[in-house]
């Protein structure tokens, strides 16, 4: 029984566990990194045709998008998570394939252009992700789902995003049975729309995110509306847009959400007819998921308006942009106008058009509403940069960067340590992890320190054995470097069809002689085709 930490340990994406136990290889959580990570995350403890299950604690894709790639590389095991959580998975992988998909046609295209450059594949394909997506198993909050002989797993709501869940794992090898937790990530208390996170009582073991664990938020919800509605008021005085960069799912609908308030109160006199664009297919249909989930995710103050009739994600004046035509006539206006685009760190995606119609416009405000990872286009605008390149081309920063103080899908350090302290005796080990190097290490010392856990922050690579307690491998951290890649992208498919192959002969050990016969010739016999 034993737990390898694999991704966002001391740093915020790529979230990634690795589970052994009762004879089975799992995951928990497989998401893609964003911006620049300052360590190297360790490689996969087996190759990815041999993992079994994938439990899911929500969909953002630094918890989720590597799921293709797992399946791209062999893996065909199930992947269990919510209910809401398997509907926007099933539009967010899709993008991310067609994300991936995009970069590598014109990274192609440019090779073209620039002899010495090799083409390169996407990490994934459409393929890919929709075959992820049939492999998921949909899963109701708090019911108890036996996943195999001595594992079994629940599902609480974290109040994070919409689906978003507590993994609660109960093993039993050997006579012994161990629990462990994972936070997932947990969420800010009286956000819109969703419900405060549910505590859980008990654990053995708890595996939780420190995003904010070294700061608390500036302000509660109270203060967002009317410091967006001042936002919007003083650009468009100005004659200038809003430009939101905004996570498609969860950020987006709260916004629309604060933006149905703003024109109800009438908080804009002077613009009360002011037109807000959401340009981001993926967030349209996020929308639609949210309001599908209404009767299960939303919270008290959402629902009253819904008895009422009111649509909490609906007002006049609201424009949805679909189509790149649609999208790209946005910025062919002059009206003022408040433009909420994907992504949220402006790594990809349609917001970089944006900001490119409107980062040298002073009379406009770019305003960021979500964490900015380090090395994102958001982080560095955040950061004060003067310049920087949109499509091959500089752009002069001369609008108005500015930050929503508060906004934040995350607990607070005052919230991590709310839902931690909640166990009702104090787990054996609190292992601290997604966060940046600073945020994990206080944390994990405040923990300590004035609230008597015996909490530690790991480092890519640990590895603990969970009957003990014991840390087998205490990994120490490996600065990225930039390495030349190794063998070419068609090359690393056919290495993980093979890794595949011997997953599949292990699975078919004990079937009849005569079909492991007819197996083994399948194989030689396509062996023998390329051994020439």
């Amino acid at each position: 029984m034993k737990l390898t930490f694999v991704g966002a340990d001391h740093q915020v994406t790529g979230s990634c566990h690795f589970l052994q136990a009762c004879g089975k290889n799992i995951l928990v959580d497989c998401g893609m990194q964003q911006g620049s990570n300052p360590f190297e995350c360790c490689e996969m403890p087996v190759d990815e045709a041999q993992i079994d299950y994938v439990f899911l604690t929500h969909a953002h894709v630094d918890h989720s998008g590597n799921l293709p790639l797992l399946y791209a590389r062999g893996f065909r095991g199930r992947v269990f998570t919510t209910e809401a959580s398997a509907d926007l998975c099933s539009i967010m992988l899709r993008d991310c394939a067609h994300i991936q998909m995009q970069e590598a046609e014109w990274k192609n295209r440019k090779a073209k252009r620039n002899s010495g450059l090799q083409p390169v594949e996407p990490a994934y394909t459409m393929e890919d992700a929709d075959g992820i997506i049939r492999n998921i198993v949909p899963c109701a909050y708090d019911k108890d789902v036996e996943i195999s002989d001595g594992i079994r797993i629940r599902f609480t709501d974290v109040g994070h995003l919409l689906g978003s869940a507590s993994i609660e794992v109960w093993l039993t090898e050997g006579g012994v049975t161990k629990k462990i937790v994972f936070s997932g990530d947990i969420g800010n208390k009286n956000q819109p729309l969703i419900k405060d996170p549910i505590y859980t009582k008990e654990a053995d073991y708890v595996v939780m995110e420190a995003t904010y664990g070294d700061r608390y938020h500036a302000k509660q919800k109270e203060g967002y509306v009317s410091d967006l509605a001042e936002v919007i008021n003083k650009t468009f005085a100005k004659g200038g847009n809003v430009v939101i960069p905004s996570f498609a799912v969860g950020r987006t609908q709260e916004i629309l959400y604060f933006l149905r308030q703003i024109k109800a109160d009438n908080m804009i006199p002077d613009f009360p007819r002011f037109e807000v664009y959401v340009d981001s297919p993926l967030a349209v249909e996020a929308t639609g998921i949210f309001q599908k989930n209404i009767y299960t995710c939303f919270d008290e103050e959402a629902m009253e308006l819904v008895h009422k009739g009111i649509n909490p994600l609906n007002f006049p004046g609201l424009k949805l942009a679909i189509t790149s035509e649609e999208s790209k006539e946005i910025n062919f206006d002059e009206t003022p106008k408040v433009i909420i685009s994907a992504s949220g760190m402006c790594e990809a995606g349609r917001i970089r058009h944006h900001l490119k119609h409107n980062l040298w416009r002073p009379e406009c405000t770019i305003l960021f509403v979500g964490y900015q990872a380090a090395g994102t286009l958001g982080r560095i605008l955040i950061e004060g940069a003067d310049e920087v390149k949109l499509f091959g081309e500089a752009v002069e920063v001369r609008a108005k960067i500015t930050q929503l103080p508060g906004l934040s899908g995350h607990a607070d350090k005052g919230g991590l340590l709310e839902w931690v302290n909640a166990f009702e005796k104090k787990p054996d080990k609190v292992f601290i992890v997604h966060g940046e190097d600073t945020a994990c290490s206080l944390f994990a010392e405040c923990l300590r320190s004035e609230h008597g856990h015996d909490a530690y922050a790991p480092y890519s690579g640990t590895r603990v054995d969970l009957i003990t307690g014991a840390i087998e491998f205490e990994a120490s951290p490996v600065a990225v470097k930039k390495r030349m890649r190794s063998v070419s992208d068609v090359f690393a498919r056919l290495l993980a069809a093979g890794q595949r192959l011997i997953a599949v002969i292990y699975k078919n050990e004990g079937r009849a002689n005569k079909d492991l016969a007819k197996f083994a010739d399948q194989i030689n016999s396509l062996a023998d085709k390329y051994d020439q």
